[in-house]
């Protein structure tokens, strides 16, 4: 009772002793611990130890992981105290090693730190000597010689060190001493030592105790009884050659592998003499489970599994027993040392820190841990890690076999790939080698780091007039090369000014779908051109965004009908009267008929009909198709009314057309009369054509069929202004000058036509269209008909119908226009710039332009009309 207590308060004062200290030469903080110890014993000031403070334990997400300890101990995050969590058994640890410590491993984050941690475990004398059995039973016959040896299986104790130094104490008899091995011969098994012959009659058994003491403080012991048998007769017993063998066998050794063939000899004869061969019997069940000896030949062969990890060194007790009676028993020692072969691959152990890594990561970033541990020892547990070749990241070795997974170089998500599948491999030193490799995965975060992007920086639109508000007119899609809400484009305009409204006043754009929208009627006469921008921009953290122009060209419709223009100062907007000599030749113009209209191309193309006479009777004057110039078809004579009241048709081109109907009075009078009336009618009519004609206005060729042509209109433009007569102003009146190009081709010109090009730059410019169509079927003859009556009287005229007449007149319209007379032949420099214009009209790149139109069913005369002439 005195013992237990003593014991029980000598482990209550060790457990409350330990060591903390920096080990110098490997950077980790060492603690020291005895086994046993209570719940919540303190073993050190962890945090404080390595620099943590302990407000950021929690925060930095302090963790202690331990490889195959369990949660042996733990690490109060309150006060940083690392304490003891559970019973720790230093031989249920780590057996009977000399060395026994626990490594942890401390990880904190923000930044990522990783701590090494090694806590040694101190042996208690916790284990009494154990002897393989509690009773041993010894046959001796009375014949044995006094100082003869019989051998004994000593105690084995769990502990180590000074705990593990056995003394063995026998009963004290006056027939045995015990002989007891020096430590150099450990060995060698304990003995008896007979003193003094037996004597079976006097005697016939002998009971003994044998006591083993441990060295530790308090002392423990174990105890065998020997039961002692005297027999009688064979004095001899048998003896081997050797007390102790040493051998060495290759772990893994096949079954039936021959290990020694022991020998052993009796000085006896016959029966007494003939020795059989057998494991002590006290051997271990795991002994006969991996070895087997021929009780006859004293072979000793494998019989099971080697393993040098699990059992390194075998001690078997061998008996050599006679026949004779009583037998008499021989023993001796075989020592086998298990030599290790490379059989154990290494072992991977990977602790992941990142789920994902984003793209703009620093460079060593560490991602995840990597533990290497291999059972067997030497070269054949040296290890060496690699990773997958050409990739960004790197193994960077931290303790031993720790590695840490480091990013080495800079990653793009949308160049490279999202997902790397690396595999670590592990190869240890052996020969040959064995290898161990783990999978993994990184994904790559993505980043903001790609602006949507538009297919084309510029898009044109073509947009009928009159469109119903909210219609669909575009689309625009922009892609981000981004993921998730980083490629989450939306759209919206860049708003400004167009003229006096705002641009949401005219379109909108849907935010999600990119459709872009016309929210009220555009008219082509107020706006032909819209040009703005869409800005797309993703939903990233900062959003990033580029912006894509559209140009949307509002494209004629005939809603305008044909305006009829006053034939002078004072006269109505109608009716144009005129007085005419009856001594007129046939093809003499007596009067004109003008008009406008607001619309463009075909829609603005003006021709003009005679309405028949009542009662069908042949009116002695016609119209000229395009022209609007009455002229007589033959002689005047008195059988003719001296009233005429003439009904002229003035019709657009549009589908469906439009008409004005013009009112013409003639009133013919004799050839007396007639100079003195017809001078005052030709003086009115050159009044009134020279009030409408004589305005300084530029003249703006419609040759602009695609956006490549757009310089050549730039190029007649600019010449032009060089030989116009100055103007008010940009933005003051202008006067406009009227030039007609041929009987088959009109100007149309309209008077008040403001912002025509909504581009945002520039004051608003005055225009004047020009228009030369192709012919319909039908009307070749009658035009070629009216051009030879009238070849005499317009020697301006071309011969053929010229779709650009004002390149080939040198910029001067036809004899129609009161100015024939003194620019009937062009300047120097207009030469030369109808000289180039002419030759790019008939080169093969326009002619195939024209007919790429045509075969998408666009007129390209027509596209003239809606492109951005007066922009410039």
């Amino acid at each position: 009772m005195k013992m237990i207590i003593h014991l029980s308060t000598r482990r209550l004062l060790l457990s409350f002793l330990f060591v903390a200290a920096w080990d110098a030469g490997s950077g980790q903080v060492h603690y020291s611990l005895l086994e046993e110890a209570k719940h919540g014993t303190f073993v050190g000031r962890i945090a404080q130890d390595l620099g943590l403070e302990l407000a950021e334990l929690v925060p930095r997400l302090f963790r202690v992981a331990s490889k195959g300890c369990g949660d042996l101990l733990e690490v109060n995050l309150q006060n940083g105290i690392l304490f003891v969590n559970s019973r720790i058994d230093r031989e249920e640890l780590c057996g009977r090693s000399a060395e026994c410590s626990i490594h942890l491993e401390v990880i904190v984050d923000r930044p990522l730190q990783v701590f090494y941690v090694e806590v040694e475990v101190k042996d208690i004398n916790d284990n009494p000597p154990v002897f393989p059995a509690t009773h041993r039973n010894l046959f001796i016959s009375e014949a044995r010689a006094l100082e003869s040896h019989f051998s004994l299986e000593g105690a084995s104790d769990a502990d180590i060190g000074e705990n593990t130094l056995l003394t063995y104490r026998l009963t004290p008899n006056e027939y045995f001493s015990l002989e007891v091995p020096s430590n150099d011969e450990q060995e060698k098994p304990l003995e008896l030592v007979l003193k003094k012959r037996l004597d079976r009659e006097v005697a016939s058994e002998l009971l003994l105790v044998l006591k083993a003491t441990d060295g530790g403080k308090p002392e423990l012991t174990g105890t065998v009884k020997i039961n002692i048998t005297v027999l009688d007769a064979n004095d001899n017993a048998p003896v081997f050659d050797k007390a102790v063998h040493r051998i060495k066998l290759l772990e893994n050794a096949r079954n039936g592998t021959l290990i020694i063939r022991l020998n052993a000899s009796d000085l006896d004869e016959g029966s007494n003499g003939h020795i059989l061969y057998s494991f002590a019997t006290d051997v271990s069940s795991n002994t006969e489970a991996s070895f087997r000896i021929d009780s006859n030949s004293g072979e000793i062969r494998v019989n099971g599994k080697i393993d040098f990890e699990e059992t390194k060194l075998w001690k078997l007790q061998i008996e050599a027993v006679d026949k004779g009676n009583p037998p008499m028993f021989g023993h001796c020692t075989v020592l086998i040392e298990v030599l290790d072969i490379n059989d154990n691959a290494p072992e991977l152990l990977v602790t992941s820190l990142l789920l994902s890594i984003p793209e703009d990561a620093p460079l060593g970033t560490v991602i995840t841990l990597i533990s290497v541990t291999d059972r067997d020892v030497g070269s054949n547990a040296q290890v060496t890690c690699s990773l997958t070749p050409h990739v960004p990241f790197i193994l960077v070795s931290t303790f031993k076999n720790y590695y840490s997974l480091v990013l080495d170089s800079s990653l793009d998500r949308e160049k490279s790939v999202s997902v790397y599948k690396l595999v670590v491999t592990a190869r240890d030193g052996g020969s040959p080698s064995l290898s161990a490799t783990a999978s993994m995965s990184v994904e790559v975060a993505d980043v903001n780091d790609n602006a949507p992007a538009f297919a084309q920086p510029e898009y044109t639109v073509f947009v009928k007039e009159n469109n119903p508000p909210g219609c669909h007119i575009f689309t625009v899609s922009a892609w981000d090369a981004d993921a998730q809400e980083n490629a989450l484009v939306s759209y919206s305009l860049v708003e400004r000014r167009v003229g006096e409204r705002a641009l949401s006043s005219y379109v909108s754009v849907h935010a999600e779908s990119g459709k872009v929208y016309a929210l009220q009627p555009l008219d082509h006469e107020e706006l032909e051109l819209l040009q703005f921008q869409v800005s797309a921009r993703d939903a990233g953290v900062p959003p990033l965004g580029s912006n894509v122009t559209l140009q949307v060209f509002v494209l004629d419709e005939n809603d305008n009908a044909p305006a009829l223009l006053p034939p002078g100062p004072g006269g109505g907007p109608s009716a144009v009267s005129q007085v005419v000599s009856r001594s007129v030749d046939a093809g003499h113009v007596v009067a004109k008929v003008r008009a406008v209209d607001a619309d463009s191309g075909y829609n603005a193309w003006l021709s003009y009909e005679l309405q028949p006479a009542a009662g069908g009777a042949r009116s002695p004057f016609r119209v000229g198709l395009y022209t609007g110039e009455i002229s007589t078809t033959r002689a005047l004579d008195e059988a003719d009314a001296p009233r005429q009241r003439l009904l002229v048709l003035v019709k657009d081109h549009g589908e469906p057309a439009l008409t004005a109907t013009a009112t013409v009075l003639l009133s013919l009078e004799d050839s007396g009369q007639a100079p003195k009336a017809s001078s005052r009618a030709l003086s009115g009519a050159a009044g009134a054509e020279t009030a409408l004609v004589d305005v300084n206005v530029y003249l703006i060729v419609a040759i602009c069929a695609v956006s490549s042509l757009l310089v050549l209109t730039l190029l007649l433009y600019t010449a032009l202004r060089c030989s116009a007569p100055p103007s008010e102003g940009a933005c003051g009146p202008v006067k406009p000058r009227l030039v007609c190009s041929s009987a088959v081709g009109s100007w149309s010109y309209s008077q008040e036509r403001r912002q025509r090009v909504c581009s945002g730059e520039g004051p608003p410019k005055t225009d004047l269209m020009a228009f030369s169509p192709s012919l319909p079927p039908g009307l070749d003859r009658e035009v070629g008909e009216e051009r030879q009556e009238a070849g005499s009287n317009h020697s301006g005229l071309v011969s053929s119908i010229n779709p650009f007449p004002l390149l080939e007149n040198g910029l001067v319209g036809s004899p129609c226009s009161p100015r024939d007379s003194q620019e009937s032949s062009p300047t120097p420099q207009f030469k030369s710039i109808n000289s180039l214009v002419l030759s790019l009209l008939h080169s093969p790149t326009l002619t195939s332009i024209h007919d790429h139109w045509k075969n998408h069913s666009l007129d390209l005369t027509d596209l003239c009309w809606q492109s951005n002439i007066s922009a410039f």
